[in-house]
């Protein structure tokens, strides 16, 4: 193979505009105002490829679209259609009459629509220069007077009004901080999701460009995407910049990372409860313990949606089938992505054509396609070295040669690349001449990397190993305490290596490294000695157990995993006794055996899952220990506790106990615990006078039992809190408090406050004396009112009072000028103070099944309003306030099952406006005209008998008209001639999902063959025939309501449905034969219930595709017939249908029989 590695020069130049598409009048989201000579080749394009590789519009223009003196309609349309203005102020924006006029247009379009944003970034520049508080751009404008004086006052006017701004400032932060900063504020005000890229992205546009071609073949398909190449060399990256382009696209998405890894640890219904959680919104089903049962579920739950799911790094089948095994697990249009390193574990074959061009190689199974990476080409390895090196794009002429011969021997690998150039920073010369002697041409990955591990003083080794071995994706915070006590300076040891790109901090404060560095870190250790017993660490449990069974182990050792499959086994102070300098181990059942004086005398971290009840070590002194991690078994009346419980360089106690005692716990000997965490907790846990002087215990944490139990009582607690002085987290839920004593006034320090099902009544005063809170949360008590003092928490921004008998708040709410979220989910309060106006920074105000009568008037004042749930206000009734329409941020209104009568002709100026229901309104007398970014809409289908044309909604991609058709005898002897004009559907081109409940009218669907993007469809079907023009592009069909007693799909339906998947016939009071099933032969899963005139169903054998059949309340069926045929029937599930007889079907299908019940 040719590699491009012959001449390295300059990477070409990318198109600075980008279109979204090949129409001249595109709209974009973001437009970039900025003088070239200052910041293009830098600061401005790296903000451009950021935000492009991310997925947004973003028009960025060259000079070679200004022509003669005034702005064309080219640029002026880009301004216009634009939603968020950047413009990046530097020393020469205000010399450039072309940036001034831009400005000045988007000064005039900002104040005149509410849904545009201006984002300043002040570039090297003060606000107060902008402001012209200083001669800089003020010597500017004095320049431009003779030849635009007309033009300067609007100029003037358009600097002062942005500088007023709050906007992005360079000082003391460096570009790629900034970039993130922007990508933020961008990101969350086009409510796009977004995974972190690397700061420095080369040769990326090319090969997403490149991945998105391939994802558009067949794009209304099910389609696997595996993207494979060597470790390091970018995958991930690559993955990630195509999810952050194209999630919104999709109705949920899911990222899952180091799935091998994950899996080898045992973590695949993890894996499974994350990809559900994901997609789902947090609502995730029980799995049980059942790798079968999670892709039961994932089947059943998106087989109609259409989602993006990436499974990052897999090496085996089984690893891709229990996440996402078959494509007909999802919905139509969905895609999954792959990473690994050897696609020899596919299904595929290549195909016998030609070799095609370099980094396109293809194989091919029905669903897959294939894209294999590459190495860098030379002049991109140049620039990526550079830019981790020198933090430029290309070497400065002093240091070209040597950076050429670095970026040469280190070849096109980005891991290697930028771990090297990182591991550079900063240093002499010297030592980069003597990291190019180190480095050889083709050197393997290993040596490569070594490099740069050589570069790290003892301390930074030992964090690196541990995090490869045991830390990877946990929390920094824990470890963190281990190395501190062990003196490896954690602070500025992960801080090094951050920055030499060795780990990173992910989200949550996460440790994460690279999958080839991790196991680089592992052969590290590996080539200590051919002995795993004189190894420093043993991550894999068979391993270590075989070194501690057989006594081979040294004083080598500092950390063992033996958490594997044996728990039971008792280890001995025979296999401990070579064992001085274990600082780190984790354990999973049975049990530490005689006397143990003086071992584990190092011992830092101890974890222990199915901890025995009672410890049969003697003389056990874990004087050193600082984590301390127990789940399962009794361990309340663990007498180790005493044992454990005696180091007063004790941080964090962790307990996750089933167990069923009485214990008085004693604090007195590890009076500097930071962190306290009590899970599943069903016993009565006694805290003594110790307790209250933990002054520097942080993080408190106490959760009872699922099935709270009535023993399970922390009522000392409450008044012990008074002492516990630098605590910032008070976490208690499932366990009955009734009071909270009033020295919790005293946490000054206290930022979050979780309080969840803990029966209690009342608040103390003292609650607004707890200056620092961010959170409060209160579900699920027994409050009927709150303190007036709560209104002193100036700095809260989380307020949740959900599921309490509460029925008014105090008028002090108004007080909390800082809060973002406010939720009473099904409480009691009748109506929102007036004071509930001052809270400007709302964005979400969730009152679902409350009690409240009325929206205030003030609602207008909420300008940062996001999401308004009044779902099932069943109280709610009236007109909602004009107000709303002000409330330009605004994406969701739920106002489902409540009375209201009216909604306000404002609404067609929200903005942003994505979602609306007011599904079960019966009482609704129509809907004004929406703003065309609406995505969902869900009402009655009563106000289809209004003047309704929703022609202009040409964005809605979910329709639902539910129950609410008046009964047609209320429209006189006209009544058959009533049927609604639903003319205005055939407009609606991106239309996915339609549902259309009407059970006594008749209406004609010929219009929705034109939807040519819809996926499902749920109609009351009266008439057969109305279902003749169906367009092909319809997964899943749900049928109600049939007033025929024979249908004949072949009759109805014709070829046309060839991707449909999913049948459902139903509530069919006089249907009587089922027939003409032969076109559907890619039907996968057929339903029939509650039609209990149905007598039998023709032609099921004709559907070869059929893999779960579902009879449930058709009481005259006798037969269903044709099963035996139906090779890939998995499932037949028969209820309440008693004269059915059992039919005969394959040895594969699974039968649930309840015919009789």
């Amino acid at each position: 193979m040719k590699r491009k590695w012959d001449s390295p020069g300059p990477s070409t130049a990318s198109a600075s505009v980008d279109d979204g598409d090949s129409s001249s009048g595109a709209e974009f989201e973001v437009f970039l105002s900025f003088k070239g000579l200052d910041t293009r080749k830098n600061f401005t394009d790296s903000l451009y490829q950021a935000l492009h590789t991310a997925g947004v519009r973003v028009f960025k223009d060259d000079k070679d679209i200004r022509q003669g003196e005034k702005i064309g309609d080219k640029l002026l349309h880009a301004i216009k259609s634009s939603k968020i203005y950047v413009p990046i102020f530097s020393k020469n924006y205000a010399f450039s009459r072309w940036c001034l006029r831009e400005l000045a247009h988007m000064v005039n379009f900002w104040s005149k629509a509410k849904d545009k944003i201006i984002l300043p970034i002040f570039f090297n520049v003060d606000p107060e220069d902008v402001k012209l508080e200083t001669n800089l751009y003020l010597d500017a404008l004095g320049e431009h007077e003779e030849k635009f004086g007309h033009e300067v006052p609007q100029w003037k006017k358009a600097l002062t009004k942005v500088a007023e701004i709050r906007g992005l400032d360079l000082k003391n932060k460096g570009h790629g901080e900034i970039i993130n900063d922007t990508m933020d504020e961008v990101m969350t005000k086009l409510m796009k999701r977004r995974i972190i890229l690397p700061d420095h992205l080369v040769e990326i546009h090319d090969q997403v460009e490149a991945i998105m071609d391939l994802l558009n073949k067949g794009s209304r398909d099910t389609r696997y995407l595996v993207i494979h190449g060597m470790g390091g060399i970018g995958k991930t990256t690559l993955v990630s910049a195509i999810f952050n382009r194209i999630s919104s696209q999709f109705e949920g998405y899911s990222f899952l990372r180091d799935v091998c890894e994950n899996m080898r640890h045992g973590r695949t219904i993890d894996l499974q409860k994350q990809l559900l959680s994901d997609i789902l919104q947090g609502r995730c089903p029980e799995i049980y313990n059942s790798t079968d049962v999670g892709i039961n579920i994932i089947r059943e739950r998106f087989r109609n949606k259409k989602v993006l799911v990436v499974i990052d790094d897999v090496d085996k089948w089984n690893q891709l089938s229990a996440l996402a095994g078959k494509s007909d697990w999802f919905g139509l249009g969905s895609k999954i992505i792959i990473t690994t390193r050897d696609i020899n574990f596919l299904p595929i074959k290549e195909e016998e054509e030609e070799e095609e061009e370099e980094g396109s190689f293809q194989a091919h199974s029905k669903e897959f396609e294939i894209y294999e990476m590459k190495e860098m080409d030379y002049s991109y390895a140049l620039k990526l070295f550079s830019l981790h090196a020198l933090g430029m794009d290309f070497p400065p002429p002093h240091c070209e040669d040597i950076s050429h011969e670095i970026t040469y021997k280190t070849g096109g690998l980005p891991l290697a690349l930028e771990v090297i150039g990182s591991s550079l920073f900063g240093k002499n010369k010297k030592i980069w001449k003597e990291t190019s002697k180190k480095l050889m041409p083709k050197q393997e990955v290993f040596d490569r990397l070594n490099i740069s591990y050589d570069m790290l003083d003892d301390a930074q080794r030992e964090i690196f190993l541990d995090i490869a071995c045991y830390f990877i994706g946990i929390k920094r915070l824990h470890p963190y305490y281990m190395w501190k006590a062990s003196g490896h300076s954690p602070n500025s040891n992960l801080l090094i290596l951050t920055r030499m790109s060795l780990i990173k901090i992910e989200e949550y404060d996460r440790l994460w490294m690279h999958d080839q560095l991790r196991d680089f870190g592992r052969k590290i250790i590996q080539r200590e000695d051919k002995d795993p017993g004189k190894h420093s660490r043993l991550w894999m449990p068979d391993i270590a157990l075989n070194v501690v069974q057989r006594k081979l182990a040294s004083n080598k050792i500092v950390a063992l995993n033996l958490a594997g499959d044996s728990k039971v086994h008792n280890f001995t102070r025979k296999e401990f006794l070579k064992l001085p300098n274990l600082r780190f181990l984790k354990l999973n059942g049975g049990n530490l055996v005689g006397n143990f004086k003086n071992l584990l005398s190092q011992l830092t971290w101890l974890s222990w899952s199915n901890c025995p009840s009672k410890l049969k070590a003697n003389n056990l002194c874990l004087e050193k220990l600082v984590v301390l991690k127990l789940s399962a078994g009794d361990s309340g009346d663990w007498v180790g506790w005493e044992q454990c419980m005696v180091s007063s360089n004790l941080k964090v106690i962790h307990i996750n106990s089933d167990g069923n005692s009485h214990r008085t716990l004693d604090f007195s000997k590890c009076e500097n615990l930071k962190k306290f965490i009590v899970q599943n907790c069903s016993t009565t846990l006694l805290f003594d006078g110790s307790f209250s002087k933990l002054e520097h215990l942080e993080h408190l944490q106490i959760e009872g039992a699922f099935e709270k139990s009535d023993e399970c009582n922390l009522s000392m607690i409450a008044s012990s809190l008074g002492g516990l002085s630098s605590l910032s987290m008070l976490y208690i839920e499932r366990i009955d408090i009734e009071e909270i004593h009033h020295s919790i006034g005293e946490l000054k320090h206290l930022k979050h406050l979780s309080l969840i099902r803990c029966s209690l009544e009342k608040l103390p005063d003292s609650i607004g004396k707890l200056t620092s809170l961010l959170e409060l949360n209160l579900r699920v008590n027994k409050f009927t009112e709150l303190p007036n003092s709560i209104g002193d928490l100036k700095k809260l921004m989380v307020l949740s009072l959900d599921e309490n008998p509460i029925e008014k708040l105090p008028d002090s709410i108004g007080g909390l000028e800082s809060l973002i979220e406010l939720c009473l989910i099904f409480t009691g309060i009748t109506e929102l103070p007036a004071s509930i106006g001052n809270l400007k920074r709302l964005k979400i105000l969730c009152i679902k099944e409350s009690k409240i009568r009325e929206l205030p008037e003030t609602i207008e004042t909420f300008v940062n309003l996001e999401e308004l749930d009044a779902s099932d206000c069943e109280n709610l009734e009236g007109g909602i306030p004009n107000g709303v329409g002000v409330l330009s941020f605004l994406r969701i209104l739920d106002l489902s099952k409540s009375k209201i009568r009216r909604l306000p002709t404002s609404m067609n100026q929200l903005s942003h406006f994505h979602r609306l229901s007011v599904a079960q309104c019966d009482e609704l007398e129509q809907i004004p005209e929406l703003p065309t970014s609406l995505k969902e809409l869900d009402f009655p289908s009563h106000l289809l008998w209004t003047a309704i044309d929703l022609s202009h909604l040409t964005n809605l991609v979910t329709l639902h008209i539910g129950k609410g058709t008046p009964q047609l005898s209320e429209f006189g002897d006209g009544a058959p001639n009533m049927a609604p004009n639903i003319e205005w559907i055939k407009g609606l081109l991106k239309l996915e999902s339609f549902t259309l409940y009407m059970e006594d009218a008749a209406f004609s669907l010929d219009n929705l063959a034109t939807l040519s993007r819809l996926q499902r469809l749920e109609i009351t079907c009266i008439d057969p025939r109305s279902l003749i023009a169906l367009p092909s592009s319809l997964n899943t069909l749900y049928l109600h309501h049939f007033k025929s007693p024979d249908v004949k799909f072949a009759d109805v339906l014709g070829q046309q449905l060839e991707k449909l998947h999913n049948l459902e016939v139903g509530y069919s009071k006089l249907l009587e034969r089922l027939s003409g099933f032969s076109s559907l032969k890619e039907l996968r899963y057929l339903v029939v219930y509650f039609c209990p005139r149905l007598t039998e169903i023709q032609g099921v054998e004709k559907l070869e595709s059929l893999e779960h059949i579902l009879i449930c309340g058709c009481e005259s069926l006798q037969t269903l017939s044709g099963l035996s045929e139906l090779k890939k029937l998995l499932l037949l599930e028969l209820y309440r249908s008693p004269l059915l007889d059992l039919p005969d079907s394959p040895p594969q299908t699974r039968v649930v029989d309840h015919r009789h019940s």
